[in-house]
C-alpha cells in the first residue's frame, strides 16, 4: 500500500509556486519582455502546474491559463526554424534548448490531461515540442552533462509523443556509459550540475526507459553528497571542475532527489538529507510540478536515521577528505587538475583552498599557500596520500626552466622559429628543441586530522623565494592576537591567534622548526596571496574575500600550525 501524501509538504510547494505565479496571472496579457527562453518555459510549467493543484491559490484560474498562453506565444516567437531557441552565449544549442523542451514536456503532460480549459496551452506546448524535435534528435553537446540534459528532453518527447528513432538516440548517448567514479561522483565533480541536470535527468530516464542502473547512479551520488554536506547547509565545492568551485552550493536543490529516493528505497540517511534540505524552507516553484508529475515526491518520508559522529570520508578519485565531529568539520582537498595539465581553465578543477575547517559560527574558509615560484601560483596538490588514521600528506613540485642555444641542426638564418609554449608562457623559441636547465621547488603539506582540529606541518623545499600561508576566516568574527596588517589582513609571528565568532572559536599557533623566522607585519612583499600569471596576465584573480591571516617567510623552511576549535558544551 502506497505511504500516505505529506500534505503540508505539498502546500509548501504550492506556496513557492504561487509566489511568482500569482503575479504572473494578476496580469495575463502582460507582453514578457527581455525573459530568456529558459524563464518562459519554467513560467508556463509553474503556471499549468498552479492551474492543476488544489493547493494552488491558482487552481482552476482562467487567468492562469491566459497568462501562460501569452508566454508560449513569446516562447514561440523564440524559436528558430531549426526549433532551436534562440538567445544565451552558446549559439544554436540543442542542449540549452533540451532545458526548454524537458519543461515545454512536462508542462504538456500536466495540461494534457486537463479538460478543455487547457486545450489551446496542450497544442501551443505540442506544437513547440515538435518543431524542436528533429533538431534535439541529431544535435550534439560540449559538456558531459548536457548529454544527459539532451537525453531527458528526447525521453520526455518520447513519453508524449511516442517515436522509435528518440529512443534510439538515448540508446546512443547511454551507451557511452554515466559518467560516475567508483566514489559516486560524475566526472565534474560539481554539485550545481548533479542537483540541476545530471540527478534529474537520469531520474527521468530510469522511469521513462525502466532502467534501475540509471536510478541506481544517482542514489549512490546522493549517498557520497551526505558526506559533502557541510555544517552551514552547504555542499562542498573545492573539488569542483566547473563554475561552482569558488561558491558555496545549498542542499535545498538537493530535496527533490532525497525526498524521492527516500520514498522509494526507505534510507533513513536520505530522509535526513531531505528534512535538512528543507530546512530553511521550501522556495523552488518547480516543486509543485513534482509533485504532479511524480506522487512518490510527496509522499511522507521514512523516518530520519541519526547522524554517525565522528565520520570520515576520503574520496580517492577526487582526492578530498572529509571528518565530521561533535566540534567540527574538516575537509583537506589535493585533487586539482592543475599540476596535470599546467593551465587554469574551464572545465578543470582549478581551486587553490587545500583546508577549510568549520567550528560553529567561526569558520575558516580557506587556507591557501602562495609561493614567489616564477610567478607559477598558489599550492596545488599533485598528489595526496592517505597515511596512517587520519594523516594524509598532500605534495607538489614545480619546474621551470632557463633554455640554452638550438643545436646546430635546429637553428635558422631566417631567426623564424616555432611558436611554442613552454608551460609558463610562449614564445617563438622553438622551445622542445632546446636543452634545459631546470630548477625545481617542492612544496610537502602533512595534516593530521583531530576531534577538534587539524594540525599541519608544511616543508618548503628549493631556492630561496618568499612563501605566505594565507588563513581567510568567514567574515563575522574577530581576529585576536594576530598584528593588524591592513585591508582586512592581519599578520601572525611568534604568538598564538584566536578567531571568534560568537561563543565560537577557532586558536591558531605555529612553530617554525627549520629556517629563517616568520616575517613581521611590515612584509608586505611576502605576506600577500599571489594567483599566479594565468589569472594576472588577463587582469584576474581567485583571490579569497574576508578576514586573511598570513603566516609568511622565506625558503627553504618548515613549520607546524595547529588549528584548535572550541565551542561551548551546549553547542556541541
Amino acid at each position: 500500500m502506497p505511504t500516505p501524501l505529506d500534505h503540508e509538504f505539498v502546500r509548501a510547494a504550492a506556496r513557492a509556486a504561487d509566489r511568482p505565479a500569482v503575479p504572473l496571472a494578476a496580469g495575463p496579457d502582460d507582453e514578457p519582455v527581455g525573459v530568456t527562453h529558459r524563464v518562459l518555459a519554467r513560467r508556463v510549467k509553474t503556471l499549468v502546474a498552479a492551474c492543476r493543484s488544489p493547493e494552488s491559490a491558482l487552481h482552476g484560474s482562467g487567468q492562469a491559463v491566459a497568462a501562460a498562453m501569452t508566454h508560449l506565444r513569446a516562447l514561440r516567437a523564440v524559436q528558430t526554424p531549426t526549433g532551436l531557441f534562440a538567445g544565451g552565449d552558446n549559439v544554436q544549442s540543442p542542449p540549452d534548448s533540451a532545458f526548454t523542451v524537458n519543461d515545454v514536456c512536462d508542462a504538456h503532460v500536466l495540461s494534457a490531461g486537463a479538460g478543455p480549459e487547457l486545450r489551446d496551452v496542450t497544442a501551443a506546448l505540442a506544437e513547440i515540442a515538435g518543431a524542436a524535435s528533429d533538431s534535439l534528435l541529431t544535435g550534439g553537446v560540449h559538456t558531459p552533462n548536457h548529454r544527459w540534459e539532451l537525453c531527458a528532453a528526447l525521453a520526455r518527447l518520447h513519453r508524449s509523443f511516442p517515436d522509435d528513432r528518440l529512443l534510439h538516440r538515448i540508446e546512443e548517448w547511454l551507451s557511452e556509459g554515466v559518467d560516475i567514479d567508483a566514489e559516486g561522483l560524475y566526472s565534474e565533480r560539481s554539485a550545481v550540475y548533479a542537483a540541476h541536470v545530471s540527478n534529474p535527468s537520469l531520474l527521468l530516464l530510469a522511469d521513462v526507459l525502466g532502467r534501475a542502473d540509471l536510478r541506481d547512479a544517482v542514489e549512490r551520488n546522493l549517498a557520497t553528497t551526505l558526506d559533502l554536506i557541510r555544517p552551514d547547509g552547504t555542499v562542498e565545492t573545492v573539488h569542483s571542475r566547473r563554475q561552482d568551485q569558488n561558491h558555496p552550493f545549498p542542499l535545498a536543490p538537493y530535496l527533490p532527489h532525497y525526498r524521492l529516493l527516500a520514498v522509494r528505497t526507505g534510507r533513513g540517511d536520505f530522509s535526513r538529507a531531505a528534512r535538512l534540505a528543507a530546512a530553511g524552507g521550501i522556495d523552488d516553484p518547480d516543486l509543485l510540478a513534482e509533485t504532479l508529475l511524480t506522487p512518490d515526491v510527496c509522499r511522507v518520508l521514512p523516518a530520519p536515521a541519526a547522524e554517525t559522529l565522528p565520520r570520515e570520508r576520503y574520496l580517492t578519485t577526487a582526492r578530498l577528505a572529509a571528518r565530521a565531529s561533535a566540534t567540527t568539520h574538516t575537509v583537506v582537498y589535493g585533487g586539482s587538475d592543475v599540476p596535470e595539465h599546467r593551465r587554469v581553465r574551464s572545465g578543470l578543477a582549478c581551486n587553490p583552498t587545500f583546508l577549510r575547517l568549520f567550528a560553529g559560527d567561526a569558520v575558516l574558509d580557506a587556507v591557501r599557500l602562495s609561493r614567489g615560484f616564477f610567478d607559477l601560483g598558489p599550492f596545488r596538490a599533485a598528489g595526496m596520500q592517505r597515511l596512517a588514521g587520519d594523516r594524509y600528506r598532500l605534495t607538489e613540485t614545480l619546474t621551470a626552466a632557463y633554455y640554452q642555444p638550438l643545436p646546430p641542426d635546429r637553428r635558422r638564418d631566417d631567426g623564424a622559429y616555432l611558436m611554442a609554449d613552454e608551460g609558463r608562457f610562449s614564445a617563438a623559441m622553438a622551445f622542445p628543441d632546446r636543452p634545459r636547465d631546470e630548477v625545481s621547488h617542492t612544496t610537502r603539506v602533512e595534516v593530521d586530522l583531530r576531534e577538534d582540529g587539524a594540525d599541519l606541518r608544511i616543508d618548503i623545499s628549493g631556492p630561496r623565494v618568499p612563501w605566505a600561508l594565507e588563513l581567510t576566516f568567514r567574515p563575522g568574527g574577530v581576529p585576536e592576537g594576530a598584528a593588524p596588517a591592513g585591508d582586512g589582513r592581519w599578520c601572525l609571528t611568534t604568538g598564538p591567534m584566536t578567531y571568534r565568532a560568537g561563543d565560537d572559536e577557532i586558536r591558531v599557533e605555529a612553530c617554525v622548526e627549520a629556517g629563517e623566522p616568520l616575517a613581521g607585519p611590515d612584509r608586505s612583499d611576502v605576506l600577500r596571496y599571489d594567483p599566479g600569471q594565468d589569472y594576472t596576465v588577463a587582469g584576474g584573480t581567485d583571490a579569497t574575500t574576508g578576514n586573511r591571516v598570513y603566516l609568511g617567510g622565506l625558503g627553504p623552511q618548515a613549520l607546524t600550525v595547529a588549528l584548535r576549535a572550541r565551542r561551548p558544551a551546549s553547542a556541541v
